[in-house]
């Protein structure tokens, strides 16, 4: 398996992995499908995207980062998400593509890093921890998933590299 940034011609693949998340419930809000077109929106040359190969070339996992407020006092700050194929969970990929993105985020600059996961999403919360990331706190009733009130764990990562 290997890392490298994607490109706006891996948005099918990326489009097929976080469609998966998102009907299965456990680790975002979204419930609208994506396009591959949709994708292509988060190449903005600003924040990067991270896809995990193997080596047959198919991508099994990404992770992506995105403004986290339009404030020019936030710009080092980035919000993430991670994402593995179904069929890939639970083998290490998540971690792999989930350093290579920390890795470009601190080139690019990036001083923190920050997600919200659901709390009983404990697979998320193990992963983000083994990485540096500390719980900061909950938002309670965050948001509506399916009718029903979700609460989100905020975790962050500070970069200290780019805190000089």
């Amino acid at each position: 398996m290997r890392t490298r940034l994607a490109t706006p011609q891996d948005s099918g693949a990326i489009a097929q992995i976080y469609n998966q998340g998102i009907e299965d419930r456990v680790a975002t809000f979204e419930t609208r499908p994506r396009s591959a077109s949709d994708i292509q929106a988060w190449f903005d040359g600003v924040h990067p995207v991270v896809v995990l190969e193997e080596e047959d070339g198919q991508i099994i996992a990404f992770a992506s980062t995105y403004a986290y407020r339009p404030r020019d006092c936030y710009a080092g700050i980035a919000e993430l998400s991670v994402y593995v194929e179904r069929s890939s969970r639970r083998r290490g990929a998540g971690r792999i593509v989930l350093e290579s993105l920390i890795a470009e985020a601190e080139k690019c600059g990036f001083w923190k890093l920050l997600s919200r996961v659901f709390p009983e999403n404990i697979a998320s919360r193990k992963l983000v921890a083994a990485v540096g990331f500390r719980e900061a706190g909950t938002y309670e009733k965050h948001g509506k998933l399916d009718g029903k009130w979700r609460d989100v764990v905020i975790v962050e990562r500070l970069i200290p590299a780019n805190l000089k």
